[in-house]
């Protein structure tokens, strides 16, 4: 009831950036949704996960009864929406999710905030400062309230080789490769990089299903169809899913992020034709993001054993609430044998901050996921010529780097993490923890919109080792075993014990340089999946 003792959320603390401009307050009467992350019926304990270079996943039933929401919290929770005057619109008491609806005024009053219009970059939002509070009662039951402020909160990590409006008609064959977008940028299909990586030819990814998380865009059928015909290759098994009302909705320009969506679905579907694709669509805000990725791990009906993420922003640009909550989701995942694969950012070590210091991009950044870093290729044939480190003057550097948020997790120990370049030289999680090719000079060739066009970006390498986890998940389950689950440990042991990735030794994203090892730009080195499939088997 109003009146009662109240208490912030640990780590909602949020700022406005510097250059928004407050335009007006949202109508008393718009309706505004929150999403609640409630606390585990039990303590999620980490530590076998991110010690064991093998943990056997939980099913989703099991986990639901063991870490999923109280029944009894979920009963205040309502209780404090009825006597605010708020709907429960949604429940999940495994994804500990509850969806609260309902005026600004009650919303404003239930959380302890004051909403305002802000304009910055040509757009509006709904947005906030400060912290949020809740009753006192109800303070350890709520971990995290999301959607309050509804500014965009991610941005997709893909480069175009060039802009897709000067992208060449297509002329090729059905059984020839796609053309790139110009003749002078080289551009490789996804199948030709699966061969030159030595992704497991004797398997495609049937029997698993890759989850891909988009925060905008969409994709079309006939693009699909068109594409993997050219490829000469069975289009894959699409289906959209919707997530807090988004939904697969392409707006026909290539420059928008359909160039996101339909570069993850078409490397994931040629680099494993054989898996079934489920894309979450959910709106761009801290709410929509946690909601896609607890909603995919907790999927009951299509059950994805790993989950490609393409879209990402600096720590700096987190609350942290919204980093806990979220690694926490990646935490449920690799308790239930998920892989998650994140995007480790396009604008090198600074990732795009203009602050003159480094910064690592989150959700790569997450201990409970693997960050994928990005490369330069050349092919000579199909073999691989040269690769380097992703560094490219006006097309983009891979992201990478220290965490000033997560510390250095126990599977790190002794791969060489840097102390971060900033000032003081903390430690932290060292990012990414793999890499491949994504420089658009040197990136994949896709079709966006009814364009044929070559895109980059460490965008691409999410759904790239995306596809390689569902070959190594489909051979598992052949010999009886589980699911890969949370990598990274698992990688880490394997790479100490031999040869498993290429390393990449030369380059650098500018406070970070390569070399041999583990290293802040490419991480633990890009795929050779036959060696991996092979130190897996034994």
């Amino acid at each position: 009831m109003p009146g009662k003792s109240r208490v912030s959320i640990p780590g909602s603390e949020k700022a406005l950036p510097a250059q928004a401009r407050r335009v007006g307050t949202p109508e008393a009467s718009s309706d505004v949704q929150v999403t609640l992350r409630l606390r585990p019926r039990t303590a999620l304990t980490p530590h076998a996960l991110m010690n064991a270079e093998s943990a056997a996943p939980m099913t989703r039933a099991a986990f639901a009864q063991t870490y999923g929401a109280n029944p009894e919290d979920l009963k205040q929770i309502e209780e404090f929406a009825h006597d605010h005057g708020l709907t429960v619109t949604q429940s999940s008491l495994e994804r500990r999710t509850v969806v609260l609806s309902g005026p600004l005024e009650a919303v404003q009053e239930a959380f302890g905030v004051q909403l305002h219009l802000y304009a910055l970059n040509g757009s509006e939002f709904r947005g906030r400062s400060g912290t949020i509070s809740v009753p006192a009662d109800l303070a350890g039951i709520i971990e995290g309230v999301f959607g309050l402020d509804d500014r965009p909160q991610a941005s997709p990590q893909f480069r175009y080789a060039q802009p897709p409006g000067t992208a060449q008609p297509h002329t090729s064959q059905p059984d020839t490769a796609i053309v790139p977008a110009a003749a002078n940028i080289a551009g490789f299909s996804p199948t030709t990089l699966a061969q030159a990586y030595a992704f497991p030819a004797a398997f495609d990814g049937s029997g698993q299903t890759v989850a891909i998380i988009e925060l905008g865009g969409g994709y079309r059928k006939a693009d699909l169809t068109t594409y993997f015909r050219e490829l000469g290759i069975p289009a894959p098994k699409v289906g959209a899913v919707g997530v807090n009302g988004a939904r697969n909705r392409p707006d026909g320009n290539p420059n928008s992020a359909d160039g996101e969506v339909m570069l993850d679905i078409e490397v994931v579907g040629a680099t494993a034709p054989g898996a079934r694709i489920a894309v979450y669509f959910a709106p761009n805000t801290d709410a929509g993001f946690l909601n896609a990725v607890t909603q995919a791990t907790h999927d009951h009906t299509r059950a994805p054993s790993v989950i490609s993420i393409s879209w990402g922003a600096p720590e700096s640009q987190w609350t942290a609430q919204a980093m806990n909550a979220m690694s926490q989701a990646f935490l449920e995942a690799g308790m239930l044998g998920v892989s998650v694969l994140c995007a480790a950012g396009d604008n090198g070590s600074s990732d795009g901050v203009a602050d003159q210091l480094a910064h690592a991009d989150f959700p790569a950044s997450s201990p409970y996921a693997t960050g994928c870093g990005g490369t330069r290729l050349t092919l000579n044939g199909d073999a691989i010529g040269s690769e380097t480190v992703w560094n490219n003057p006006g097309h983009g550097a891979t992201g990478g780097g220290v965490s000033a948020v997560f510390p250095l997790p126990t599977y790190q120990t002794g791969a060489g993490v840097p102390p971060s370049v900033n000032p003081g030289g903390a430690g932290g999680r060292g990012v990414p923890d793999v890499s491949g090719v994504a420089d658009p000079q040197t990136g994949y060739r896709v079709r966006v919109d009814g364009v044929d066009t070559v895109i980059g970006g460490t965008s691409a390498v999410a759904p790239l080792w995306a596809g390689l986890v569902a070959r190594l998940n489909q051979a598992r389950g052949q010999a009886g075993a589980a699911p890969l689950g949370f990598l990274n440990p698992r990688l880490y042991a394997l790479a100490q014990a031999g040869h498993i990735t290429r390393d990449i030794v030369q380059g650098d994203n500018g406070a970070y340089a390569a070399g041999p090892g583990w290293d802040a730009c490419t991480g633990l080195g890009s795929p050779d999946g036959e060696a991996l499939l092979a130190a897996l088997e034994s």
